[in-house]
């Protein structure tokens, strides 16, 4: 079977199953949150990796470095999030250190992936980071 070029991508999977963890957990919020920070932190989670696959479509390394960016700045809304809903009560503090530390390595993560993006030549950008979950 055919896969497209985000499929390769660790970052991608990262950026999936963290967006899960955080729709479940968000869950848990009052229901008073649902127009405001439940749908805030679900639509920043979820863009991390929309953006990481838009991108990846684009016909340049600058582009998808461009929407790496994007992606960067959805996971720094959801700690954000994260922190007014540990503020709020709505998060332990356990389960707040949890989720900013898988936070904080798929930056790193993303950032490392920026960075290949670019020195490698446009046809390379494929072959970077590959290597599913």
């Amino acid at each position: 079977m055919e896969t497209f070029k985000f499929e390769k991508l660790r970052i991608w999977h990262t950026a999936m199953d963290f967006g899960e963890l955080i729709f479940d957990a968000s869950g848990q919020f009052p229901i008073d949150e649902k127009y405001n920070l439940i749908s805030q932190i679900r639509r920043a989670a979820d863009s991390i990796a929309l953006n990481i696959a838009e991108g990846s479509t684009g016909q340049s390394n600058k582009e998808f470095r461009k929407f790496i960016g994007y992606s960067l700045r959805s996971l720094a809304e959801v700690v954000t999030c994260l922190h007014k809903a540990r503020r709020r009560k709505y998060l332990s503090e356990a389960d707040f250190s949890n989720f900013y530390t898988q936070a904080y390595a798929l930056m790193n993560s993303m950032g490392a992936f920026r960075a290949t993006l670019k020195t490698k030549k446009p046809t390379d950008r494929g072959s970077a980071n590959s290597g599913g979950k």
